[in-house]
């Protein structure tokens, strides 16, 4: 599988998100600047990894779903092809409309840096295929701006069409609206979510709890 990963001025979770998916598929990801006009050919999936792209100037993500790269990841994904967003990269993905609704601040306005637990909502696919539904995972969680906000009927719409990916199950810290952690693309193809799985990778660093993502993506045959 051939991964590029984008950096964007503020991006600080690059190198995490390389060493997990170097781990699950045994391939080096491409690091690939926002500033570039477009894709390197043959990639299977696009990263937006976490950090503070921009400082988190006007809203988060707002600034980076601007950059020229973006374009491509766009058009990227509309041709099927697989993007993650993961904190920072979840907000990119919403503010450049990849996926709805738009992360505001954490309802207790402060920053969290803790472990939660996420439920696995929607099991089979792209990401989640060795997951059950229902299986519950550790992940860390390091965001300011991580509160999950979408209209009713965006929010039934997901519920009805099986988008919501993860849901918060210990405790609902930041005030997402119906504990909503992750979302999928209707094509399931992209997906976006706050905590950081690819920080436990590793049992040196905490645990393997997220590797399941990892290894579900080294387990496609994409194209």
């Amino acid at each position: 599988m051939k991964a590029g990963i984008v950096v964007f001025p503020g991006t600080n979770r690059e190198r995490d998100m390389a060493l997990a998916l170097k781990r699950a598929t045994g391939v080096a990801p491409v690091m690939l600047w926002h500033g570039e006009a477009s894709l390197p050919p043959g990639l299977d999936l696009v990263v937006l990894p976490g950090g503070f792209s921009f400082g988190d100037y006007l809203r988060t993500g707002a600034m980076a779903a601007q950059s020229p790269i973006m374009r491509d990841v766009a058009a990227f994904a509309g041709r099927g092809g697989h993007v993650l967003g993961v904190c920072n990269g979840f907000q990119i993905l919403c503010e450049a409309g990849l996926l709805p609704g738009v992360l505001l601040r954490n309802a207790s306005l402060r920053f969290l840096s803790m472990d939660c637990v996420l439920r696995v909502e929607r099991a089979g696919t792209p990401f989640t295929s060795r997951w059950q539904k229902g299986a519950t995972f550790r992940a860390p969680m390091a965001h300011g701006d991580g509160n999950y906000f979408a209209d009713a009927g965006t929010l039934d719409r997901l519920e009805g069409e099986g988008l919501v990916a993860f849901r918060y199950a210990d405790a609902n810290r930041n005030g997402a609206a119906r504990d909503i952690a992750g979302v999928l693309s209707p094509n399931l193809r992209v997906l976006g979510l706050m905590p950081h799985p690819e920080n436990y990778v590793d049992p040196l660093t905490g645990g393997e709890d997220g590797m399941p993502l990892f290894e579900s993506l080294a387990a496609l045959a994409l194209t």
